[in-house]
C-alpha cells in the first residue's frame, strides 16, 4: 500500500499544492481541515480515494489525534493572518504547531514538515512573528529532525498579496500601501510546495530553510510591477508607521465590537511586521541546499492578474489590434 501523508491546513493556499505535488508521487493525502465540504476541490488531485479531505481542529488533541493514525508523516501549513475568535495567534501558530508534533511523535511517525515564515521570531513585538517562532521552538522540542521552510512573500493565483493590491486598484486612482520601503523576495507557490515535498520524501536534510524568489524589491517596487501587469496607472501614497499603526488600531476596534463581521483592512500586529524587511538572512539554509531555482515573479504573475486590466482578457487581443493600425 502506498504511504500516506497529513496535511494540516491542506486545503489553504501552500497547502492545497503540497497536496498535489504529494498526489501526484504516489502517496495518499489526508487534508485536514475545519470544513472539509469546503475542501472537496482537493480530491481530484488524485485517483479516487487518494486525495480525501477530513474535519480537523488544530486546537484540540483528539481531533488531530485522529487525522494522523496511519499516517507515515504530517506536513502543518496552519497559519493565520489576523486573530478572530479563538483563533488566535497562540492557540494556532503556537500551541497548534506544538501539538502536531508531540502528537506525531506519540503515534511513532518520524517526519514532519512545518511551514513558518521568514521573520519568525520568539522575541518579536509582532505576535504573528514571535508566535511563528515559539511554534518552531515547540516544533524542535518534540521533533528536532523536522524540516522547517520560512518562506518569504509567497505568490500564485490563489494569494492574497498581488490579488487583493490588484483588487484595491478598481477603487480609485490611488493605492495606498504600508512600508513602501520594506524589502521583500517573493516566492512561488508551487515552489514552496516542491520543498515541503523535498523534506517529505527524505530529500531534504533536517533543519530551517528560508526560501525567497530570485529577485529582493521594495514593496513600492513591487505594487509598480503589478500596475505595469494589470495596465493601470494608480499613485502610490506611502502611509507612514505612525498613521497606520492609528488606522490599524481603530480597525482592530470596529473588528472587536463587530465579533469579527467588520474586516480589518490592516491590523496594528501587520504594521509591525511590515516595518521589517522580509528576505532571506545571510548563511541561511535556502532552496540551493535543496537544488531548487525558484521561479521569478515576471513568469507567472501576468497568468492570473490579467483579470484586473480595464480589458480583461481582451487586453491582449486591443493591444494587437493597436499595432496592426499603426
Amino acid at each position: 500500500m502506498s504511504k500516506l501523508v497529513t496535511i494540516y491546513g491542506g486545503s489553504g493556499f501552500v497547502g492545497r499544492y503540497i497536496a498535489r505535488r504529494m498526489a501526484k508521487q504516489g502517496w495518499r493525502v489526508r487534508v485536514a481541515v475545519r470544513r472539509p465540504n469546503e475542501a472537496i476541490f482537493v480530491k481530484p488531485y488524485g485517483v479516487v480515494g487518494q486525495v480525501e479531505p477530513i474535519l480537523c481542529n488544530i486546537r484540540d488533541d483528539a481531533s488531530v489525534r485522529a487525522a494522523m493514525q496511519g499516517a507515515d508523516a504530517v506536513v502543518n501549513c496552519v497559519g493565520i493572518l489576523a486573530k478572530n475568535g479563538k483563533n488566535t495567534f497562540e492557540s494556532v501558530q503556537a500551541e497548534g504547531a506544538g501539538r502536531v508534533a508531540r502528537l506525531a511523535v506519540e503515534a511513532g511517525i518520524g517526519t514532519m514538515v512545518h511551514i513558518s515564515a521568514i521573520g519568525a521570531d520568539a522575541n518579536s513585538d509582532s505576535d504573528y512573528q514571535r508566535t511563528k517562532g515559539e511554534g518552531e521552538a515547540a516544533v524542535l522540542e518534540h521533533m528536532p529532525n523536522a524540516v522547517i521552510l520560512r518562506p518569504s512573500i509567497v505568490f500564485g493565483p490563489e494569494d492574497d498579496f498581488f490579488n487583493r493590491f490588484a483588487g484595491m486598484t478598481r477603487l480609485g486612482p490611488i493605492l495606498p500601501v504600508v512600508g513602501a520601503e520594506t524589502k521583500f523576495q517573493p516566492v512561488y507557490v508551487d515552489d514552496v510546495a516542491k520543498a515541503a515535498c523535498m523534506a517529505v520524501t527524505g530529500g531534504a536534510a533536517p533543519g530551517i530553510y528560508e526560501l525567497g524568489g530570485p529577485d529582493v524589491n521594495t514593496f513600492r517596487t513591487l505594487m509598480q510591477d503589478m500596475l505595469k501587469v494589470i495596465r493601470r496607472r494608480r499613485l502610490i501614497v506611502d502611509i507612514p508607521f505612525f498613521a497606520a499603526s492609528i488606522l490599524g488600531g481603530l480597525f482592530d476596534f470596529a473588528n472587536a465590537i463587530s465579533g469579527g463581521l467588520i474586516p480589518a483592512a490592516v491590523t496594528r500586529d501587520q504594521v509591525k511586521s511590515l516595518s521589517k524587511d522580509n528576505v532571506v538572512s545571510d548563511g541561511a539554509k535556502t532552496f540551493s541546499d535543496l537544488g531548487i531555482k525558484p521561479v521569478a515573479l515576471e513568469a507567472v504573475l501576468p497568468d492570473y492578474l490579467w483579470r484586473f486590466r480595464p480589458s480583461g482578457q481582451y487586453a491582449g487581443i486591443k493591444e494587437s489590434a493597436k499595432n496592426l493600425r499603426a
